[in-house]
Formats: structure tokens, C-alpha cells, sequence
């Protein structure tokens, strides 16, 4: 089964930056959309970004639109969150995502994805 393993996060001040990864093994990684979504203490899991298969294509939500950049290795089997120009707002668990039937319209849907990492905590003080 596919497993998805995020390391990259921790503590950082505001307009700081970190680079998260996400490490896929057990399937075939450039068949699967791959997507990074947030989740902070007592909401609800949210989209930030996705990228299609070959990361031609790349969706943001809008508020971490000119700050973030996702990326993926295919050769490496691995997907990347840049995170620049750090706020205080962004502070979250973040998890990434692959789904092997999301397509680039349904990038932002969280119940298209199949599989999903263990969470890495990123705090950015202020």
C-alpha cells in the first residue's frame, strides 16, 4: 500500500521559511496528483496546494498564493512545500496527499484523495 512519510516541519519566526517533504514508496508515485493541506487546532483540514502528475500544473489557495511553491521529484518519488514569508496564520499541521483520481479540477476536494502522510506540526511565531 502506498505510504507517505512528511518530515520538514518545526519552529520558525515570522518571514522565516521551511521546506517541507514528502516521501512516497508502495505505488507508482507520477500516477498520483500529489496535495499539501493544513489543518489547525479545532478546524477543519484545508487545501493549500496540489500538483499534477508531471508538476506541469500547480493550484494555491490564495492565501499562501507568492509565499509558497510545491514541487515533485518524480525521479525521487518525493513532493515538496517551499514555505516563504512565514506568518503567524500559517501555523498548522500540514499534510500532504496523493490521490490517483483527483484530476486538476478536483485538486482542492480533501475526500479525492486516497492516501495521506502522518502530519508534520509547523509553528511560526510572531
Amino acid at each position: 500500500q502506498v505510504q507517505l512519510i512528511e518530515s520538514g516541519g518545526g519552529l520558525v519566526q515570522a518571514g522565516g521559511s521551511l521546506r517541507l517533504s514528502c516521501a512516497f514508496s508502495g505505488g507508482t508515485f507520477s500516477n498520483y496528483i500529489m496535495g499539501w493541506f493544513l489543518q489547525a487546532p479545532g478546524k477543519e483540514r484545508e487545501f493549500v496546494a496540489a500538483t499534477s502528475w508531471s508538476g506541469g500544473y500547480r493550484l494555491y489557495t490564495d492565501s499562501v498564493k507568492g509565499r509558497f511553491t510545491i514541487s515533485r521529484d518524480n525521479a525521487k518519488t518525493t513532493v515538496f512545500l517551499q514555505m516563504n514569508s512565514l506568518k503567524p496564520e500559517d501555523t498548522a499541521v500540514y499534510y500532504c496527499a496523493a490521490g490517483a483520481k483527483v484530476t486538476t479540477t478536483t485538486m482542492k476536494i480533501l475526500r479525492q484523495y486516497d492516501y495521506w502522510g502522518q502530519g508534520t506540526q509547523v509553528t511560526v511565531s510572531s
